[in-house]
């Protein structure tokens, strides 16, 4: 499960929610990272957990160093053991410019590179196998191929994640984010899964990497065309996203991370995480 309420919604329900998730039988625990302290939200969920791995969604290299990340990442792993994997992440300039200095987002690729260098550097250091790397196009695709343990691909279709196991090989993990809507009824689910799109609709990274998949302008357009909301967002019955789960897996996924959207992305959608397992886990 991916999820942005067991990184910012109230800790002691996302620790409790955390447990019954991992009771649930749901291996990996995906968080984002757009600031705060998201080692205090990962050591929150390992320490409600007994088996789920907890994952960042991605870390945001412009908001951490890479000693530190190595360094917290060493005893939260001693602590709870071998269950924190850190993805790994560039952003998008759009919201580091307007945290940051204007002009701050710059050279993605390289600063990626040198991030990674200092993971290596970093004593201990954080091994490529404990950490996958935020790709959508070829060049970071390659980066991850040969820095990381693999990709963790967001907002894309089966389509791409079918590019992204050509372009990784056998072996690197895709570990692919797939939002779905639990709403059988097309309008309400659309509406729901375009309120979730309508800021990445605004980020350049995205829009590119549709527009590589053959989607126009003016399936960007106001709000999305129901064709790139369909293609992003599975919604319907338990069983319809079960198949588009299994069609993430087809295309060459090793692990699907679905992250559950309603109406109030505020709340923890806890019934609809229990009315899943049983199609998914």
């Amino acid at each position: 499960m991916w999820s942005s309420t067991l990184r910012y919604g109230d800790a002691a329900e996302a620790a409790e929610s955390a447990a019954e998730l991992d009771e649930l039988g749901y291996s990996v625990l995906w968080v984002p990272d757009i600031g705060g302290d998201v080692f205090g939200a990962v050591g929150n969920l390992l320490a409600a957990t007994t088996s789920a791995v907890v994952a960042t969604g991605i870390l945001n290299l412009w908001m951490h160093e890479p000693d530190d990340t190595a360094r917290v990442h060493a005893e939260l792993t001693g602590e709870h053991g071998d269950r924190f994997l850190v993805g790994i992440g560039v952003s998008h300039a759009p919201l580091i410019d307007r945290v940051n200095e204007p002009g701050t987002y710059e050279r993605p690729l390289a600063r990626t590179r040198e991030f990674l260098d200092g993971l290596d550097a970093a004593s201990p250091p954080l091994a490529p196998g404990s950490r996958v790397l935020a790709a959508l196009g070829p060049k970071m695709l390659e980066l991850a191929r040969s820095r990381t343990a693999g990709s963790h691909p967001y907002l894309v279709t089966p389509e791409h994640t079918a590019r992204t196991r050509v372009a990784l090989g056998d072996g690197p993990v895709v570990a692919v984010e797939q939002g779905v809507v639990l709403e059988t009824d097309a309008d309400r689910a659309r509406s729901i899964a375009r309120q979730h799109l309508a800021t990445y609709l605004g980020l350049p990274n995205y829009v590119n990497n549709w527009k590589r998949l053959e989607f126009t302008d003016e399936d960007v357009a106001d709000g999305g065309s129901d064709r790139l909301v369909d293609a992003l967002v599975a919604w319907g019955d338990e069983a319809t996203i079960a198949r588009r789960v299994q069609d993430q897996r087809d295309a060459g996924a090793d692990h699907v991370c679905v992250q559950v959207l309603t109406d109030d992305l505020s709340q923890f959608p806890r019934d609809d995480w229990r009315r899943l397992a049983p199609a998914l886990v």
